[in-house]
């Protein structure tokens, strides 16, 4: 049997990789034609008549013997030898000798072409088989990466190619445009749609009728009352011994500017702290302390936030990152459920001897005084200069306040120690109850000490702004109050833990619908002093509130009120009743909702711009055109002591979004500045103590003792005159 097996020297891999020897080849196979080398057909087997096969391939121009080289077995051939097939498994043909051989051979031949079979087929198997190392596994995912990159670029180019698809420059800039149009419009639609705020409020019905929308807002957003408890009123509230505040103020490191001016308005001047007129001499607000509430602050602010702290020592850092949002409003009440200190009461009711009241489980709690701040209360100061400082004691609220909001300390501390010792209206009517328990103690001449209550006695309250709508109640988060034992609770309960991330406002109502109690929780609610700034344009802005225009209010809209037909759901929720809102009730002379202020004249000089701030000043009513100038309304304005109507407390709480300095000083000139009397409150009362001179004199004479009695009655009017003069 005969094999001949003849390849191109180019296609013969087996050939290279395993010989070097070039001379093995045979030498006649090198002369065959080019014609013959370029038909290159398929091997063919062809079996003889003693039963052998003889593969013959055609056009081979070289023929390659096993033989030449030791490392490969010889070529045997015998008769009974399996026939291979015609087409081997490897792409690559086997190799024979060229040698011609007997048809019979021995055994040992044919192992060793069967070992050498094997051995081809495993090399040609392992050439074939698709493995990668373990170096190479990334290819598999480049390729796979570039095939989604050319997938991509192929639809791109469809999608351009499309005929809907503009292709000039005109065009595509024109799509442009109309794209960005509907996304804007997309947008505005998404926040008209889920913003609650899409009427103004009647804030003057607020005013107007306190108690109506206490009561029906709270009641309709299923915040339990228990009972009615009534509105604040300030006539006796000297006679109850002030309450322990702290407030809050949360701030970022870089809010530097900010702080300052909270340290040097509202958190120490003494209007703020003392009130109006003459005010107490800051005995409301002894037990108020002011803290700015940080997170940790960023790497380069760390040396200055440490060298505001060691100046002012006013800053609280919370174990927390700066966040709004993120759980610093839970983190703060955590903290202060610990280390939250306020002084004891001082010098109450001007007794010489400190009264001590203790009526609440936690007022036995103390510790010792820490370094004040510059704007502590003056009798915390008078005390830490005394050999023997008295410790200070848990406070009774807790007060979170954002850096935005302007507050006045005396209407806040009112407000709040009001609540403290409010008590239900008896069925009666009768509204002595608010102050009985507290006159009783305070009767005694010599300084007394209650036993301390439980803490099932204790209050549960939550102050503030009650926002309600078709998805939240809440307290606005500008200023909201907790008492102690909510604080204490909020600390204290593990499950609140996982409601610490979203909108803290609304958050911390979810806190308190959690609490084991929340049916005695009193949901207080104060909507008429607490507003946004008149540049803001909210829905809660208008101008700077007095209680002389809430009065005039209260005068205009009593018949509006009184009315049978009037729906109660609007004071809770507007928009949610289909009665409409009378314009009436959300009239302001300073701000219009949804348009951005503007001065009633132009070029008015800084005091008269503050005063057209102002809500139903002749300031904010000016326009071009009519006859009152600006000299004539500043003039006649009104002063602080007919503004407060003659009270210490009862006017703006909170002033909230004062997102410019420029507005946080105008707040500051209008609340805290200004005369007691105005000029022409000065020239009227001149002209009045002239008139009644000259009634004197035109007036018969009298008797002695009716002599005696009018100069004692006209010597106690020129007495009061000259006390409002230097005011």
């Amino acid at each position: 049997m005969t094999f001949t097996t003849n390849r191109h020297r180019h296609n013969h891999p087996l050939s290279l990789h395993r010989h070097q020897d070039h001379d093995a080849y045979d030498a006649s196979d090198s002369t065959d034609t080019e014609s013959t080398h370029s038909n290159r057909p398929r091997p063919r087997l062809s079996i003889s008549s003693h039963n052998s096969l003889s593969p013959v391939v055609h056009s081979s121009p070289r023929s390659f013997s096993p033989q030449a080289h030791p490392s490969l077995p010889s070529a045997p051939s015998t008769a009974n030898s399996t026939p291979s097939p015609s087409r081997p498994g490897s792409p690559y043909p086997p190799y024979f000798s060229s040698h011609p051989s007997s048809s019979c051979t021995s055994d040992t031949d044919s192992e060793t072409d069967a070992s050498y079979f094997r051995l081809s087929t495993r090399r040609d198997s392992w050439w074939r088989e698709d493995r990668r190392p373990w170096w190479a596994l990334s290819r598999r995912r480049r390729r796979s990466h570039w095939r989604l990159v050319r997938s991509l670029k192929r639809w791109s180019k469809r999608l351009i190619r499309h005929p809907f698809i503009p292709g000039q420059p005109i065009t595509i800039v024109l799509t442009l445009i109309l794209l960005s149009a509907f996304a804007i419009f997309l947008t505005l639609l998404l926040i008209h749609i889920l913003n609650p705020d899409k009427e103004p409020l009647p804030w003057r019905a607020y005013c107007a009728a306190p108690k109506l929308v206490s009561y029906t807002a709270l009641t309709n957003a299923n915040a339990t009352l228990g009972s009615v408890y009534p509105p604040f009123n300030s006539s006796q509230l000297d006679e109850l011994p002030p309450a322990g505040v702290l407030v809050g103020v949360f701030s970022t490191d870089s809010a530097f500017e900010r702080r300052m001016l909270i340290r040097t308005t509202w958190a120490s001047h003494q209007r703020s702290r003392e009130g109006a007129g003459d005010g107490d001499r800051g005995m409301g607000t002894s037990r108020t302390v002011v803290r700015f509430i940080l997170g940790q602050p960023r790497k380069n602010w760390e040396r200055r936030i440490k060298l505001e702290m060691e100046t002012y020592n006013d800053i609280i850092i919370l174990p927390v990152a700066e966040n709004m949002n993120g759980g610093k409003t839970y983190t703060y009440f955590s903290w202060a459920a610990i280390d939250a200190w306020v002084p004891p009461v001082y010098n109450l009711n001007n007794h010489t001897s400190t009264l001590q009241i203790t009526r609440f489980s936690y007022s036995n709690d103390t510790a010792s005084p820490p370094r004040l701040a510059p704007h502590d209360p003056v009798q915390a100061w008078q005390d830490f200069h005394n050999k023997h400082a008295r410790s200070w004691v848990r406070p009774d609220y807790v007060v979170k306040v954002d850096e935005d909001s302007f507050v006045m300390l005396a209407e806040l501390e009112a407000r709040l120690r009001f609540e403290l010792y409010n008590k239900p209206t008896p069925s009666d009517g009768a509204q002595k109850s608010v102050f009985s328990r507290v006159r009783a103690s305070l009767s005694q001449d010599k300084p007394s000490e209650v036993q301390s209550q439980s803490s099932e006695s204790d209050p549960l309250i939550y102050w503030g702004y009650f926002v309600t709508n078709r998805l939240h109640q809440f307290m606005a988060g500008e200023l909201y109050a907790l008492s102690w034992s909510l604080v204490d609770w909020v600390a204290r309960e593990p499950t609140l833990k996982s409601h610490t991330k979203g909108a803290e406002d609304k958050q911390t109502a979810k806190w308190m619908r959690h609490h084991p109690r929340a049916s005695d929780i009193r949901w207080t609610s104060e909507r008429c002093w607490i507003y946004d700034h008149p540049r803001s344009g909210t829905v809660y802005s208008h101008g700077f509130l007095f209680p002389s225009e809430v009065t005039r209010i209260k005068r205009e809209l009593r018949p509006q009120l009184e009315r049978d037909y009037i729906d109660q759901p609007v004071f809770a929720s507007p928009g949610s009743s289909s009665t409409p809102i009378p314009p009436s009730w959300a009239h302001s002379s300073v701000s219009t909702f949804r348009v951005r202020y503007a001065p009633p004249v132009p070029d008015l000089s800084p005091e008269h711009s503050v005063e057209a701030l102002i809500e139903g000043s002749d300031m904010s009513m000016l326009r071009e055109g009519r006859p009152m100038t600006s000299e004539y309304a500043w003039t006649h304005r009104e002063g602080r002591h007919t503004r407060y109507e003659g009270a210490r407390v009862g006017g703006t709480i909170v002033v909230h979004f004062i997102k410019k300095h420029m507005w946080f000083l105008e707040t500051a000139m209008a609340l805290l500045e200004g005369k007691e009397m105005s000029e022409f409150e000065k020239f009227r009362l001149r002209e009045g103590e002239r008139k009644e001179q000259e009634h004197e004199h035109r007036q018969p004479p009298v008797s002695g003792s009716a002599a005696a009695t009018q100069y004692t009655m006209r010597g106690a009017q020129r007495g009061f005159s000259q006390v409002r003069h230097r005011r």
